[in-house]
Order: structure tokens, then C-alpha cells, then sequence
């Protein structure tokens, strides 16, 4: 069974709102005291937040369904329901977020940063919060608004400061466990490693994490091998160090030609050219791998790296490839811009801004027109089209809004249809240009209500 998985496909849903109250206070001799409806409460989040303590994806692979808790119904006595509580997903640092069609949603890197993958629906107001000078007994409350839900997938690039690549066996996992406390499984077989291992080395003052990626070989950057599920998590390192094995005896390969093949493929993956690059050869503790790294030290120096001869088996070399890798990274932190307090931005909407869309269009039906936009879509939502006077409410906020004018403007005749909402969740009307009455057309005029005369 897998123990590190790195890529899932994350289904999350936020609470809903809870749903307002509709109520009117009684007591001896006041048979109508006025509404007291609570408001409903308001759902649970999903957060996506880095956890130190995290180091896979795991968990989600295993349960990919999340579900935040929904807000409690408002009740009588004007009591409001009780929210419901944020999901908090921890994940990995350097996870990536991103749409199922690969738009980036967030980039997750530092402990505590924090993503919303699904915002909770509001609670529904009860008919307290809606009683007015002009409404004074509302005789309906608002329903909760859903929450949202998504699919996001969630992408695992580790973060370390030196990835060590190279082809399968040539001693990348031996080095880690040499120059760490990191304690991965070494075998003499090829794809040893299956997972990305982290080591932390300490080098005079300089302290970093080296990353040994699984074995690459050619064709991997087109999905040969293992190299392209892990080739990412070479991506936010600072520095990258070829193990080269000079060693080998399969036929084709020496230290030059596995050089190539390497820079190859990581070429082809795109995205790594500004990385610093130095070379280990490997294994020189076997006689003829000694006399091989000799021979092509100068090749690669005069190709512009920094190169050592190493032993993981007999540690020799290790101590001064510890501290190339630190100066490395000593300049990698040097160059890199200070960091700076993130900056809360504000973008409020113009206040002439309407806030929502009409667009007509034919069907074989004859024309429907199509509003869009934040406000009437929650509004429908949340209005329960069973009471008469929640839809008259419905009518007279869209009113207010502009949407009849905008749709007189459109073209639209009675009769015609109006869909309010996105997709399968819009709501058809039969519109009719008459919601300057609303909701007062059942109960009386402004400031009136039938249901208490005669009392």
C-alpha cells in the first residue's frame, strides 16, 4: 500500500446556511406581539492550511470527499442558530492548488499559510431582522444559501533547498543517509526509491535540506519510469547536484553521456535553467570508478561545474561536498529578495455598480433572458417560492435592484422567460413588468397588514 502520495483530486463542500425562523411572539392578551424569528446560522468553511507536522497527501487519497459542517435553523424568541464549524485541512508545505483544468488557485509554501477552497453559505434572516416601518410583520423568513463545492486538486512540490538527481542506483539515497539523519531504503536494485526523501544537513553555520528525487532516466520527462510524477519536486529547490555513478558497467553509459541524459530531461520538464548545478561522482571507492572520475574531472570543469569525488560507502569526499552545497545555498538566500508582510488588498465595487448581467437569447420557444450576478443569484437562492408574500419580497428587491428596467431595455414582453441563476441552478420565470406591488399586494398598502384587521 502506498505511504506518499503527492497528487489527488480533493472534493470539498462548505456548510450551508442555516435556514431563518419565521415567528410571532405570544402571550396573554397579546395574541400578536410582533415577529421574533431568528436569523439562521452561517456554515462552516473548508481551509486548506500548512501543517509542518504534514508531510503527504495521504489522508486525502485515502477520504477525498470533505464536508464542512452546516449552520443551525434560527427559532422563535429571536434566537439565532448556532454557525457551523470551519473544516481545516492540513496539507504539506508547497502544496499547489489548482482548477481540475490546471488554473492555479494557490501556491501553499510557509507553516500556517492559509487557502479557502469553499466558502459556507450565509444563514437566512428570520422575520425579525425583516420587519421594516412599512413591513411590520413579516409572515416569511429567508432560507439559508448553499455553500460551495468544488473539486480542486492538490499538488505536492517539495520544498527543500538541494535536489540530488541522477539515474536510478547511483547512490543519491546512500549520500542522504550519510550527510543526515534521514534514513531512506537503500537496496542494489533499480527504482529503490519510490518516494522523495528529505534529509537535513548542517554545514558550519549553513544549515539546509537536501531532497533525494527517485531515479530518472531517459524518456522521463515524458512519463518513463517514475520521473515524471517526481521531477516537481525539483522545482523549488535552490540547487541541483548530479550523482553521477562512476561506477557503472551497463553498456552506453559513463559520466558524461549520464551528465547529458539527465540535463536532458530536465530541460525537456522545462523551468530549471537558472538553477546552479555541481556533480558528485559517486562509488569511488571502487578501484576503476576512482581512476574514472579522475579522467573526466576536467571535462566537467570546463563545462563550468563544480566536481567531487565521493564515497557514500566510505564516506570520503562527503564532508566537502557538504560544504559546496552550503555555499550554494548561502548564495541562493543572499540573492533572493527580502520578504515582505503580505498586503491585505482591498477591491470594493463601485457604488453605481449593479452588480448583475441581462442577456437575451433565442431558443425554439421563442426568447429567454438570462440574469447573472452575486445578488440576485443568493437572493433567489434564499427566497422559499411556497409563501407568496416571500416571493412579493423577492419582487420588490429585484425591483430595487434595476432588473425590470434592465430587462424593459433588453426587449423582454410579458410573457416572455426569464431565467435567474447560473447554469441548472437558474430559476424560470414567466415575466410579467408588474413588481412595483410585491409583497404589499397580499397584505395591504405600505405600513399595512390585512391579517390584523378585524381584531
Amino acid at each position: 500500500m502506498a505511504t506518499f502520495v503527492d497528487h489527488v483530486v480533493l472534493h470539498v463542500s462548505a456548510g450551508d446556511g442555516g435556514h431563518g425562523c419565521t415567528s410571532v411572539h405570544r402571550e396573554k392578551f397579546k395574541p400578536l406581539g410582533g415577529p421574533d424569528g431568528g436569523n439562521g446560522g452561517r456554515g462552516g468553511d473548508v481551509v486548506l492550511v500548512v501543517d509542518p507536522n504534514t508531510t503527504t497527501l495521504l489522508d486525502y487519497h485515502h477520504l477525498p470527499h470533505r464536508h464542512a459542517t452546516s449552520g443551525k435553523p434560527g427559532q422563535g424568541g429571536n434566537r439565532s442558530g448556532a454557525e457551523g464549524g470551519d473544516l481545516i485541512l492540513p496539507v504539506p508545505d508547497g502544496t499547489v492548488v489548482t482548477t481540475p483544468g490546471g488554473e492555479l488557485l494557490a501556491d501553499l509554501v510557509g507553516a500556517g499559510t492559509r487557502y479557502v477552497a469553499a466558502r459556507a453559505g450565509r444563514g437566512g434572516l428570520g422575520n425579525a431582522a425583516l420587519a421594516s416601518a412599512r413591513r411590520k410583520a413579516p409572515g416569511f423568513s429567508l432560507l439559508g444559501e448553499p455553500g460551495e463545492a468544488f473539486d480542486v486538486v492538490l499538488e505536492l512540490k517539495t520544498v527543500a533547498d538541494v535536489a540530488l538527481v541522477g539515474f536510478p542506483s547511483s547512490g543519491k539515497s546512500s549520500i542522504v543517509a550519510a550527510i543526515s539523519a534521514a534514513r531512506p531504503k537503500i537496496a542494489d536494485y533499480p527504482f529503490t526509491t519510490l518516494v522523495p526523501n528529505l534529509g537535513v544537513v548542517e554545514a558550519g553555520e549553513v544549515r539546509y535540506t537536501v531532497a533525494d528525487v527517485p531515479g530518472l532516466i531517459p524518456g522521463a520527462s515524458e512519463g518513463k519510469g517514475l520521473g515524471l510524477e517526481f521531477l516537481r519536486h525539483v522545482e523549488r529547490c535552490s540547487a541541483i547536484v548530479h550523482v553521477i555513478d562512476a561506477a557503472t558497467i551497463d553498456p552506453g553509459r559513463d559520466p558524461l553521456t549520464d551528465l547529458d541524459v539527465i540535463e536532458a530531461e530536465l530541460a525537456a520538464y522545462g523551468g530549471l535553467d537558472d538553477r546552479p548545478r555541481m556533480v558528485a561522482l559517486n562509488k569511488t571507492d571502487v578501484p576503476d570508478a576512482q581512476e574514472i572520475a579522475e579522467m573526466v574531472t576536467a571535462e566537467l570543469q570546463a563545462r563550468g561545474l563544480q566536481v567531487f569525488a565521493v564515497s557514500a560507502a566510505t564516506r570520503a569526499g562527503l564532508r566537502e561536498l557538504s560544504f559546496g552545497m552550503a555555499a550554494l545555498v548561502s548564495a541562493a538566500r543572499a540573492a533572493a529578495p527580502a520578504l515582505e508582510a503580505t498586503r491585505i488588498v482591498l477591491r470594493p465595487q463601485a457604488v453605481d455598480d449593479s452588480g448583475f448581467t441581462v442577456v437575451r437569447e433565442e431558443t425554439p420557444n421563442g426568447p429567454r433572458y438570462l440574469v447573472s450576478g452575486l445578488k440576485p443569484t443568493r437572493w433567489v437562492r434564499q427566497t422559499d417560492f411556497s409563501n407568496d408574500e416571500a416571493v412579493g419580497y423577492l419582487a420588490d428587491r429585484l425591483k430595487r435592484l434595476g432588473v425590470e428596467d434592465a430587462l424593459v431595455a433588453a426587449g423582454a414582453q410579458p410573457g416572455d422567460d426569464v431565467a435567474i441563476g447560473e447554469g441548472d441552478q437558474a430559476v424560470l420565470f414567466d415575466w410579467e413588468p408588474s413588481l412595483d406591488a410585491g409583497a404589499e399586494l397580499l397584505h395591504g398598502r405600505r405600513g399595512q397588514d390585512l391579517r390584523l384587521q378585524g381584531r
